[in-house]
């Protein structure tokens, strides 16, 4: 799956077009390198996104094409 399309259906980010527009502005860091929107996610993997002045870690824990709000927090966890 996309990077910027899990960050939208894991509901990281509110919209698939700001997730493409951090991954094009290098605030997004998949497993310790910069990616832009297309970059490939896999279970396991650590994603790092800079916010301002704060940065979240995740980790992947699942893949899931169109969850359910209640499901969609059960795709990462914060490291």
């Amino acid at each position: 799956m996309r990077i910027d399309k899990f960050l939208k259906v894991s509901r990281v980010i509110k919209r698939r077009t700001i997730a493409n527009e951090a991954c094009d502005a290098g605030r997004v860091m998949l497993n310790g390198k910069v990616v832009k929107a297309g970059a490939e996610v896999k279970v396991g993997d650590m994603i790092e996104i800079q916010f301002g002045s704060n940065t979240t870690r995740l980790e992947v824990l699942s893949l899931k094409e169109s969850p359910r709000k209640e499901d969609a927090a059960a795709m990462y966890r914060s490291v």
